[in-house]
């Protein structure tokens, strides 16, 4: 059997741990392009400036439109080019880290993520959209980034709704890499193709990544309260610390390398769904972890225990929670027409998969919620 983990190179965190990041870009060169939004420059500025006169490099600011879309990555390689950056660094949220990622393509990459709220600076993909800002395509590299760095008084100063998604997209990773193992799916590690002739890039997970995957969601049930505690106080302490490494570290290894399975694929059914447009990735991705665990009949207690983290740091556990207040079964049966597309990760569960099944789920996993939250009101 094939296995495969992929990683970034390094990863480090740390109380303005921003101040070290011109030691980072000295190890390429002298100079890097800054991929990030002026709103992000800005709440880092001070420190920006520090790095660069402590280390003596040059930032190439970018000028960043907002969107990771082909035309914007041609821009920026070109302005890379025409500097000469040794590096490319992508600082802020998931557009601005994407869209360094392709003007990379894997190498020289410096990953410095400003909240918390999704496991994707680790990862060796980004996905692409129009400058409309519609889908258009997912990209995988060679490589994971160079360096990954996180400033832990950055992130606590965020505002923690970003905090919260986060936890609820590692929610998930626990749960697909244990459905994505039972089933000897393939896991995104084995991408892109492998260089010698004939090695497609397939490949399944490994011990280590679901080693990982259980250490991610114990890790959010031993600290995730008092992280979201922290965060509301803009303080630093251990389990905000803990919380942070299993939003970004743990969580990125794990659903990489450990694979994913309903969970997103019912995320992805979801933004079908208008009322939940203005939601967060991991907010979708809490409930989605709790249709999971009902299509595969998972343990009551559980269940439970899902429900009971959730519901203590305010992540969503029903469909009106994610902006949807009504829905019919005939929606749902929508939403789970685009989860159970051919080249969706929903195929990945240890068993057959319907429409039905799933829509079945939604609506179940919904009235399982609301009336679980219910009862803890009363």
């Amino acid at each position: 059997m094939r296995r495969a983990f992929i990683s970034p190179t390094k990863y480090v965190q740390g109380e303005n741990e921003l101040l070290n990041l011109g030691y980072f870009v000295k190890t390429f060169g002298d100079s890097a392009l800054l991929i990030a939004h002026p709103d992000d420059v800005t709440r880092v500025k001070d420190k920006l400036e520090s790095t660069k006169q402590k280390f003596n490099i040059t930032l190439v600011e970018s000028g960043f439109h907002g969107e990771c879309s082909r035309q914007e990555v041609a821009r920026l390689q070109a302005l890379a080019k025409e500097h000469q950056c040794a590096c490319t660094i992508g600082l802020g949220g998931g557009k601005a880290i994407d869209t360094a990622k392709c003007v990379a393509e894997g190498e020289a990459l410096i990953i410095v993520p400003t909240i918390a709220a999704t496991d994707a600076p680790t990862s060796h993909s980004a996905v692409l959209y129009t400058p409309e800002g519609e889908f258009d395509d997912y990209a995988y590299f060679k490589q994971s980034p160079s360096v990954v760095m996180i400033d832990t008084t950055v992130i606590a100063k965020a505002p923690t709704r970003f905090l919260v998604a986060g936890m609820g997209d590692a929610l998930s990773t626990y749960f697909e890499a244990r459905a994505t193992a039972n089933s000897y799916s393939n896991v995104n590690a084995g991408l892109p193709c492998g260089v010698r002739e004939g090695v497609c890039g397939e490949a399944k997970g490994t011990i280590t990544a679901l080693g990982l995957a259980k250490m991610c969601y114990d890790t959010l049930l031993e600290n995730g309260y008092k992280a979201k505690q922290a965060c509301d106080l803009n303080i630093v302490t251990p389990a905000l610390e803990n919380i942070i490494e299993t939003n970004i570290l743990l969580s990125g290894l794990g659903f990489e390398s450990g694979g994913l399975a309903a969970i997103h694929a019912i995320h992805n059914g979801l933004t079908a769904l208008e009322g939940t447009h203005h939601y967060y990735h991991g907010e979708k991705v809490a409930f989605s972890t709790i249709a999971q665990l009902v299509l595969e009949n998972a343990d009551r207690t559980e269940l439970k225990e899902v429900l009971d983290f959730c519901l203590s740091i305010g992540l969503p556990v029903c469909l009106a929670d994610i902006g949807v207040e009504q829905v019919t079964y005939e929606e749902l049966l929508e939403v789970a027409k685009k989860a159970c597309i051919a080249e969706e990760s929903i195929h990945s569960m240890p068993f057959p998969i319907t429409e039905e099944a799933v829509a079945s789920a939604i609506m179940a996993a919904d009235q399982l919620g609301r009336q679980y939250k219910l009862s803890k009101e009363l």
